[in-house]
């Protein structure tokens, strides 16, 4: 476990235990010692193996799970393959692998945003820099290159930005939050959408400075050790880039606000998108409507081959998903989600994702 999680996820743990002495789930009788493997996303690791691993194997002691955050491009290819059980991902799946794989699926578990962070010296962290969509674009396009480029300091009058060049950090591995981010740039600049586009791997523009760093830890280790650096970093890592002094971005929103990520503005581009959601719960929540939005905001997905090789983790496999989506007795509880800043899902896709749960055979 990451040392930083290790106080806070030791009192959930123990809040959890107290919970399954009162859960109909802790009722069930044991069955045999049984593994599940997880590989994926390293911006739902810190929820995953921090928090939900540790308090679900308090509850049944009899199901050991492995996790590892390997980026939610190598979540989706293992649990495609075969070769894991569960695979973690902050990006849908494309239509294309509902096609040429019809038995894999994508299971919301939680909700998650993404931050942009930066590392400027001489700029307070308590400042938070007003950066946009496209003005992100072109720093990772490298046509704005300067951290006191007219097109920053119009956004942000009254603070003095150095006269340096900005280092882009992006992440190396296939990645949700590469998928997230620059679904984001698509969408707010027709020029990156042409030449780049989207993807949890895309061919990054190519910038002499910029610097490829590997999963979220990784992102904040070279954000903190590169002086004038800026990326992208996964909300669960919060906590720790705000110890390391790296600032956060404040960005403008579909509706033209200027937004944070919390859970009111997190919760509010839910709410405007969640009625439109397909049976598959395949849907961007990137850059929707809403005054109060925050536009970079994500389904934290478990992906799932629903014909299982071994039969006998059918039923471990699916009741362990069904307590990650339980909001009363299992893994949406606020008191695992606060500490990484997710937020539980909506009573209506608990209900689908509860449908696809039902498919695993």
């Amino acid at each position: 476990m990451n040392k930083h999680l290790g106080k806070v996820a030791l009192g959930v743990i123990g809040l959890a235990t107290i919970a399954a002495t009162a859960s109909p789930m802790a009722m069930a009788a044991a069955p045999k010692t049984v593994s599940l493997s997880e590989t994926g996303s390293s911006l739902l690791y810190p929820l995953f193996n921090g928090f939900w691993v540790p308090a679900y194997e308090k509850l049944r002691p009899y199901v050991h799970i492995s996790s590892s955050a390997t980026g939610s491009g190598q979540g989706i290819s293992d649990a495609t393959s075969g070769t894991v059980n569960i695979g973690a991902s902050d990006a849908y799946l494309p239509p294309s692998t509902f096609q040429t794989d019809p038995g894999i699926v994508n299971i919301p578990v939680a909700i998650s945003a993404q931050t942009i962070m930066y590392h400027i010296p001489g700029v307070s962290p308590k400042i938070h820099l007003h950066l946009t969509g496209k003005v992100l674009s072109e720093i990772f396009m490298g046509k704005i290159t300067e951290w006191n480029d007219p097109a920053i300091t119009k956004l942000n009058k009254g603070v003095k930005l150095p006269h340096h060049q900005i280092i882009p950090v992006y992440r190396s591995d296939g990645s949700g939050d590469t998928f997230l981010f620059t679904q984001f740039m698509s969408d707010t600049n027709p020029a990156w959408q042409s030449s780049v586009g989207f993807g949890t791997s895309v061919s990054w523009p190519a910038v002499r400075v910029a610097i490829g760093a590997k999963g979220n830890s990784g992102i904040v280790d070279t954000l903190h050790t590169t002086p004038y650096s800026v990326s992208y970093v996964g909300i669960s890592y919060l906590n720790q880039a705000r110890k390391e002094g790296i600032g956060q971005a404040i960005l403008q929103n579909r509706a033209g606000s200027w937004v944070l990520p919390n859970n009111q503005t997190i919760e509010s581009a839910v709410k405007a998108q969640v009625k439109s959601v397909p049976k598959n719960e395949a849907k961007s929540l990137i850059y929707g409507p809403g005054k109060d939005s925050y536009p970079l905001v994500n389904f934290e997905y478990t992906i799932i081959n629903t014909n299982q090789k071994d039969k006998a983790l059918v039923v471990p496999l699916k009741q362990f998903l069904e307590w990650c989506i339980d909001g009363k007795w299992g893994g949406n509880k606020m008191s695992f989600l606060s500490p990484v800043h997710f937020l539980p899902l909506p009573a209506n896709m608990k209900a689908l994702s509860q449908a696809q749960i039902n498919e695993i055979h």
